[in-house]
């Protein structure tokens, strides 16, 4: 299963890597996911962030090496890449609840996360409704929101709310040009970033496409030509499945690669059939 070994050889790297320094950028490319997906997709996949994933199996390490051998709490703590005492004891009593040096006692009571791997659940048949769509580019503006993964399911649907209450839906809605035939012609949630999973955050805007110039207090986002799969949603929250759907079903299965470019969730007005959609630029495997 390519998916499947693109998948493992990314934690491969990372567990051969844990006792000393990681690039999340060969993490990414060792499943082959760009930046602007690879830090979600893993969370989705793991329902646990890259970084506290690696954090993890770091403290679990240490914890091992404490207990198992005479090294200083200091040389542990450089080893497994903390650059302090102070800083190595605060994560490591977060994740066990005690002192590094307390670890050293006989009795005492441990964390430990396994090593993580990935496999192929066969649940029985799920249909997955979707399109391809060709897009000729387009231009956005919006306002940026730095979301993190964890909480994003909960901070983003409060984003929606704010801008309805400050007015920056209206200042969008004023924007948007509805005669427009582009595509996704909406008010767009744009998914930016996220350093290649090193942060356990991301960008997210709230945007419409505009061709003019963004006003000072928006950002303007370009979007090339690409190609697009897109998945129906009847309501808001029927994005998260779309985003599931698309990481742990369509990808794995289907003969494209996810794009090295913004993901976007278009809400359209009322009596738009379908009401929102989920837009993920993608290219042929093997490009």
């Amino acid at each position: 299963m390519d998916w499947l070994d693109r998948m493992n050889a990314a934690i491969d790297y990372i567990e051969n890597n844990l006792a000393g320094e990681i690039d999340y950028r060969q993490v990414a490319q060792a499943a082959c996911c760009p930046n602007y997906h690879f830090q979600r997709m893993f969370a989705f996949l793991s329902e646990v962030t890259l970084s506290d994933y690696i954090r993890r199996r770091r403290l679990t390490l240490a914890a091992f090496e404490l207990q198992q051998s005479n090294k200083s709490v200091i040389e542990i703590a450089s080893i497994y890449g903390y650059t302090s005492h102070a800083s190595f004891t605060r994560a490591f009593r977060e994740l066990h609840g005690i002192a590094p040096t307390s670890a050293r006692k006989s009795g005492v009571n441990l964390k430990a996360y396994p090593r993580m791997s990935f496999h192929i659940s066969i649940k029985g048949r799920t249909e997955m409704n979707y399109r391809i769509e060709k897009n000729p580019g387009f231009l956005a503006a919006g306002f940026r929101n730095c979301v993190n993964t964890d909480h994003a399911h909960n901070s983003i649907p409060k984003i929606w709310q704010e801008a309805r209450r400050n007015g920056m839906g209206d200042k969008l809605l004023g924007l948007m040009d509805e005669s427009s035939e582009k595509a996704p012609n909406g008010i767009l949630g744009i998914l930016s970033g996220g350093d290649w999973g090193e942060n356990d955050t991301f960008f997210y805007y709230l945007a419409v496409p505009y061709e003019g110039e963004a006003p000072a207090d928006m950002e303007k986002l370009t979007f090339p030509e690409s190609q697009w799969v897109v998945f129906e949603a009847e309501n808001p929250a029927d994005l998260i499945s779309a985003w599931k759907c698309l990481y742990t079903d369509w990808v794995p299965t289907s003969d494209y690669a996810l794009a090295d470019l913004p993901a976007v969730e278009c809400f359209y007005p009322p009596g738009h059939d379908p009401q929102n959609e989920l837009w993920v630029p993608i290219m042929a495997k093997g490009k």
